[in-house]
């Protein structure tokens, strides 16, 4: 038995294999119209599924479009549903075709079956041939008003691309929109919101009436349309509801005391220290208006959503409408996202860097959910060391000192990206930190100098030069520290950024300084530098000689100064005058003459020497850029006497470097947009589509909040569909007006009821239904030749009654 059923299953296991291949196997053109044509369901149901796999590979099936348009009036359900989406593929290639199939989907639309009826329509809409724009309309007229749920989601689906087929229909869309909108059922309102983003967005006329329902609704919806919901109540909410603020007095203190005690006898000369503690004591406290906090309460619970786009857009809605207790609700949904796939780690990612440039506090107790693991990618763990970098200064020290180690243990691994970004990752640490703090971060900086890691050595001293910029009188040490280092540093970038330190803060203690004998050591190995060390140290002679010759040498400045005050005194003889001008102009055209002489008379001083020397051997060196840069030099120093341009070019005062976060330039953007995720590479304003909130509207410029009430008329101008009941009570309360015009009337022209009149009519009730109707029929018969009761008459029998 086991042999006899091993051969039954190779046997069927060969019978679906030539099954499979002859499904695949091309067809000749006349056999598939035989398919096609025939009038067993089975062989046009073959028929079609092998042209719409032909039309999948991209073969060409213009040839069976006529006769696969024939059995779109098939009653097989599934036969349509194939015809169908051959249609709306190939509609736009052969228009003229695809227009004689629009009398059997009109059709559709009348079937007792919602599911064709909703798919008919669904097509109709999807034919983009722009002649069909108003049988489209008519035909979401009808979705419109459908008893089927089902049927009016796809009427709302079909007026966004009715309206893209044909914009000229916009009033009909608005009007279905309309109606549409205010749908009690879930996933009909979800899918009018849409189109309503699409078609209309500016029409917030549409939204006032059905704004709480809307809101009731969102929890029900489908993920799609909560974002889309989410998106039009932020909108809505900022050009609705002004956004208030009122002074609140701080609470007292532990101590007991208020923050803005003073005694009631005290002088007013501290005028300044009362104001400081008034605004010490009071801050400002936001009002949310009752509907907007109806819109916060009910996006609280998509927080849990399982879609990483609806928890973004939610907290989109608390960053930008909401309070510092909401935004601090969507935090830990947020870091949620991160045990998500890579793609949404990095989205993730930036949003919350977006909300931590805002409020990085609420971030700190998460600290730990930013370290860089080992499986993380280059885009990943570079967000994370930004979002480290951005709370470290509101973290504790125990967790300042967890982040420090991690950010060491980071700059000495292997990849070289990695220990560069850790690096600058410790200076923007140390930049916006304390004094303590900072100075904790400079020693693990300079412990990396030692590392045979030349990338390490090099980033870590840039990024020292840096922080030593923001304070130099207090790194003195430091500097003469770097420079012992210069013997056993082999980087060119390492050992130009010393040189460059060595040299910038010469001047600070011109008397007690090593950039002479740091320059007297490096030029005997210039020729051996590289081209950056050798810039930075012809740089360094340049300061040194300039340095010189402000302490030795008079400048022409002094000579001016001397002179204003000699020409400021009385001088009697002329010749005094003479003999002052003299003076002066003998001192700016002979000093050079005068240190020549000086020169020949004694040896010459060692920085005069090494600054010629260096000049000597900048001229004869192979880089272009270094035989200018020295030409320069040279240009400026070469009256002694005159150094005034030479110092305002070389000594002047370094702007500080800043180090700012990556993400600093994204502030602006908004949180869960695209643009936000592409940066610069979006342009300046983003990606096209891209679109800012509105600013919060004025005070006193607000629309009604009446308006939001359901039963509100807003008198818009809009027609308003009327039911049953609302057409009976209006005509209760003309035939109660008519009754009181008639019987009696008071000062308002009206006659006031009294209760037992109320009582009277509600005991009576049936019996003048029955009378009403007799009444009625001996009305008509003494009517037959046409004429007409006056309304008063009407009104006296009814009296008489």
């Amino acid at each position: 038995m086991l042999e006899t059923a091993r051969d039954l299953t190779l046997e069927a296991a060969r019978d679906a294999t030539a099954a499979r291949r002859s499904a695949t196997r091309g067809m000749s053109t006349v056999h598939l119209k035989k398919l096609l044509d025939s009038r067993s369901e089975r062989d046009v149901l073959e028929g079609l599924r092998r042209v719409i796999a032909m039309s999948y590979r991209q073969e060409p099936t213009h040839s069976l479009f006529t006769h696969l348009i024939k059995n779109i009036a098939s009653p097989s359900l599934e036969i349509k549903k194939l015809v169908y989406a051959y249609l709306l593929q190939h509609a736009e290639s052969s228009p003229d075709t695809a227009l004689l199939s629009i009398n059997s989907i009109q059709k559709s639309l009348t079937d007792q079956n919602p599911q064709l009826r909703a798919l008919a329509l669904r097509v109709m809409s999807g034919i983009r041939v722009p002649v069909i724009s108003q049988i489209v309309s008519l035909g979401i007229k009808r979705g419109v008003g459908d008893m089927s749920p089902y049927v009016r989601k796809a009427a709302a689906l079909a007026i966004l691309k009715c309206y893209r087929l044909d914009p000229g229909t916009e009033p009909q869309m608005i009007e279905y929109l309309a109606a549409l909108l205010g749908d009690k059922q879930y996933f009909v309102a979800g899918a009018a919101v849409s189109a309503f983003l699409e078609v209309c967005p500016d029409r917030l006329d549409l939204i006032h009436p059905h704004y709480r329902s809307l809101l009731r609704k969102l929890l029900d919806m489908d993920e799609w349309s909560q974002l889309d919901t989410l998106r039009l109540m932020g909108n809505y909410a900022r050009r609705c509801f002004p956004r208030r603020k009122r002074r609140v007095k701080r609470l007292i203190d532990k101590r007991g005391t208020s923050t803005n005690t003073k005694g009631f006898y005290d002088g007013s000369s501290s005028g300044s220290e009362e104001n400081t503690s008034n605004k010490d004591a009071f801050y400002d406290e936001i009002i949310l208006d009752p509907d907007l906090s109806l819109l916060l309460e009910s996006a609280a619970s998509l927080l849990q959503s399982r879609n990483s786009a609806v928890v973004l857009a939610v907290t989109r809605t608390y960053l930008y409408l909401g309070t510092d207790s909401h935004v601090d609700q969507a935090i830990g949904p947020l870091i949620a996202l991160l045990r998500s796939a890579s793609d949404i780690q990095y989205i993730a990612l930036h949003n919350i860097i977006q909300v931590c440039l805002l409020r990085p506090k609420a971030f700190v107790p998460y600290a730990t959910h930013f370290l860089v693991r080992s499986t993380d990618a280059p885009h990943i763990w570079q967000l994370k060391l930004e979002l480290l970098t951005l709370i470290y200064p509101l973290c504790t020290s125990p967790l300042q000192g967890l982040i420090l180690s991690e950010l060491d243990h980071l700059s000495r691994g292997h990849d070289t990206l990695l220990v560069r970004e850790a690096v600058r990752a410790v200076g923007r640490c140390a930049q916006n930190s304390d004094g303590s703090t900072s100075s904790r971060c400079l020693r693990l900086l300079l412990s990396h100098i030692h590392s045979p890691d030349g990338h390490l050595v090099a980033e870590s001293l840039e990024v020292v030069r840096h922080l030593i910029q923001r304070d130099p009188a207090t790194h003195q040490s430091i500097v003469i520290r770097l420079a012992k280092n210069l013997d056993t540093l082999t980087n060119p970038y390492a050992r130009a950024s010393i040189i460059w330190l060595v040299g910038e803060f010469a001047g600070i203690d011109p008397e007690n300084n090593i950039a002479a004998d740091v320059l007297r050591i490096l030029v005997k190995g210039f020729v051996d530098e590289a081209e950056v060390a050798k810039l930075q140290i012809v740089l360094l002679a340049a300061k040194v000689y300039v340095h010189y010759l402000n302490l030795t040498q008079p400048t022409a400045s002094s000579f001016e100064q001397s002179a204003q005050v000699k020409t400021s005194t009385v001088l009697a003889p002329n010749d005094d005058e003479d003999r002052l001008r003299e003076s002066t102009f003998a001192v700016n055209k002979y000093e050079p003459d005068r240190s020549a002489e000086d020169s020949l008379k004694g040896p010459e001083h060692p920085i005069v020497v090494i600054w010629r020397y260096i000049q000597l051997l900048s001229r004869y060196d192979t880089s272009y850029d270094l035989r200018d840069r020295a030409r320069l030099y040279r240009s400026l120093l070469a009256v002694p006497s005159s150094t005034q341009l030479a110092s305002l070019v070389l000594l002047a005062p370094k702007p500080v470097p800043q180090a700012p976060s990556p993400s600093e330039t994204r502030r602006d953007l908004l949180l869960g947009s695209s643009s936000l995720i592409v940066g610069e590479e979006g342009g300046i304003g983003g990606l096209r589509g891209y679109e800012k909130l509105p600013d919060w509207v004025k005070e006193s410029e607000e629309p009604n909040p009446g308006l939001r009430e359901e039963g509100f008329d807003n008198n818009y101008g809009e027609k308003r569909e009327v039911s049953a009941s609302e057409k009976l009570e209006v005509m209760e309360s003309e035939k109660t007006l008519s009754n009181n015009v008639v019987g009696g009337s008071n000062t308002n022209g009206h006659k006031q009821k009294a209760l037992n009149d109320w009582l009277d009519e509600s005991d009576s009730e049936e019996g003048e239904t029955e009378e009403e109707t007799d009444e009625e029929t001996t009305e008509d018969d003494s009517e037959g030749e046409g004429s007409e009761t006056d309304e008063g008459e009407k009104v006296m029998l009814m009296k008489e009654r």
